[in-house]
């Protein structure tokens, strides 16, 4: 979250021959075979069997570079400013810059997520749709809300349909979840600067009762701003109540504040070893393979003091001969070194989901990248689907990929992971120019697509709904800052090959906030 921010088009065919759609001159048309290839000038990406394992085995499936330099085998060299230069059917449509308001202009909205049960199935309640968000006062400035960030919560009327809301998806802000300060008692060293509640999940259980899993973060900062220690990172649990009645929702409860999970240095990094750690974003699930068990996915970084050059030959991933592969010590000592992401698992120790212990983590990317962000874990069609989303900005030293939802397909919740889409991992980016420069959300480089930083903290959703915030949207003479819910968009799901669905809205973007529940609850309702 904090630290982050920071070919083309489908081939279509003509009379005689193959035209690329508003391609620069000299681009090479593409394909749609997503399978796994060796493409001229790049390595061949691993070979991963999708083969699962018990979930408490130490079994660890890995995002190689040689998966992930696949990113920028599938970007046309030929782009030309402003352009998009990944394959359009990976890549979202483009938000314009008039996007409405979500909240009227009371918070900021970030990371939000819906009312769920243990398969992920989104709920309303008696007649209401409820969703969380991380939420902050608009007079900060959008790029200070990290540090200030608390749960919000909205609600709408539930079964209307995206065409007959407001353009801003008729949510109401009903204010913070929390009590004011309880979310902060769990730090032993309460001299904290700045305490802040980051991104989790929330289940709904019969009556009401819901439990909102979440990220608890102390900032320990002097008067200049400079950290004096490492932010203290906790994953955390609190029980709550869900009423409503004819005027809409409200909560009860929230008084007490279970610490789960604090990263424990063998497995998960945690501030001693790298003060940058990564340990947040809870979600929580059941396996239908393993009954009567419930797990969570999180994020983390693989245990090593920062900088170690720790990489092995596994987490390059190159077949043998590879004419492209890369020197295992040359990447060892470059700062990709540095990027050291996995997906954490646990497993609940008690039937209150007040108890957890981690387990081996599920997916490392090891000179990859430094961030998998909101993991989730997505059932369909008897494959075990892993979501996460990463950054350009925190891709290792030599990988590049855009901002956007990257998947791994296997047979289990620890499974040899497949990364979908001919190997690279990237299910949907945001249009991108990997010809250029960045720049950052507050001044985005002059030659990147008006779409780059369009659409942040991805949450895929029952059907393939895809839902995200607003970073920015346009060009650097004429940008437009977010902070608020992006239009909904959908993704075709089909074992290894991910696309987005363009027949799904207007050319692909439906409702602004639009986060329908597909199961409706009222007090008696068995939920599982």
């Amino acid at each position: 979250m904090f630290v982050t921010q920071l070919r083309r088009g489908l081939a279509s065919l003509a009379l005689l021959g193959l035209v690329l759609t508003g391609t620069a001159a000299g681009a090479q048309p593409q394909t749609t075979d997503n399978s796994p290839r060796a493409v001229e000038g790049f390595p061949e990406p691993t070979v991963h069997s999708q083969v699962a394992y018990p979930p408490d085995s130490d079994f660890t499936s890995r995002w190689t570079r040689a998966d992930a330099r696949q990113l920028k085998a599938m970007s046309d060299p030929a782009a030309g400013p402003r352009e998009n230069s990944m394959p359009e059917e990976y890549t979202a449509p483009t938000v314009p810059i008039s996007f409405p308001d979500m909240s009227g202009g009371r918070v900021w909205v970030w990371d939000s997520w819906p009312l769920t049960d243990s398969n992920a199935d989104q709920y309303s309640y008696k007649g209401w749709e409820v969703i969380f968000s991380l939420v902050a006062d608009r007079n900060l400035g959008f790029d200070d809300r990290h540090t200030y960030a608390k749960l919000g919560y909205f609600f709408r009327k539930a079964g209307i349909p995206a065409d007959q809301r407001p353009e801003n998806g008729g949510w109401t802000y009903g204010g913070l979840v929390f009590p004011e300060g309880v979310s902060g008692e769990v730090f032993e060293d309460q001299s904290f600067s700045h305490q802040t509640e980051w991104s989790g999940s929330t289940r709904i259980f019969k009556g009401g009762n819901v439990k909102v899993f979440y990220t608890a973060v102390a900032f320990y900062r002097n008067a200049q701003g400079q950290d004096v220690k490492p932010a203290d990172a906790r994953i955390m649990m609190s029980p709550g109540k869900l009423k409503a009645n004819a005027k809409g929702v409200s909560f009860t409860g929230f008084e007490t504040h279970h610490e789960l999970l604090k990263p424990d240095g063998k497995w998960y990094q945690n501030g001693a070893q790298n003060p940058f750690y990564n340990f947040r974003d809870p979600f929580t699930f059941k396996d239908p393979a393993n009954p009567g068990k419930t797990y969570m996915v999180f994020e983390g970084n693989t245990a090593t003091v920062r900088g170690t050059p720790a990489c092995t030959a596994e987490d390059l991933g190159y077949r043998p001969g590879d004419p492209h592969a890369e020197d295992l010590e040359t990447v060892r000592n470059s700062n990709a070194r540095l990027q050291m992401a996995n997906v954490g698992l646990a497993v609940a120790t008690n039937d209150d989901l007040s108890s957890w212990k981690f387990l081996p983590p599920i997916l490392s990317a090891n000179c990859v990248t430094d961030q998998t962000e909101r993991p989730q874990i997505y059932m369909k069609d008897g494959k075990y689907y892993l979501f996460t989303i990463s950054h350009r900005s925190t891709f290792a030293e030599g990988i590049d990929g855009p901002e956007g939802v990257y998947a791994f397909v296997g047979n289990g919740i620890r499974s040899d992971y497949q990364p979908v889409n001919r190997g690279s991992g990237l299910a949907v980016g945001n249009p991108t120019n990997l010809n250029y420069a960045t720049g950052f959300p507050f001044d985005p480089d002059f030659n990147q697509h008006p779409g780059t930083f369009q659409a942040y903290s991805h949450y895929v959703m029952p059907g393939g709904l895809v839902q995200s915030f607003i970073d920015t949207v346009g060009t650097k003479d004429n940008f437009r800052r977010g902070g608020t819910l992006g239009p909904t968009i959908r993704l075709n799901i089909d074992g290894e090959t991910i696309t987005v669905d363009r027949s799904y809205g207007d050319g692909g973007l439906g409702g602004y906030a639009d986060i329908p529940a597909n199961r409706h609850a009222n007090p008696g309702t068995f939920i599982p």
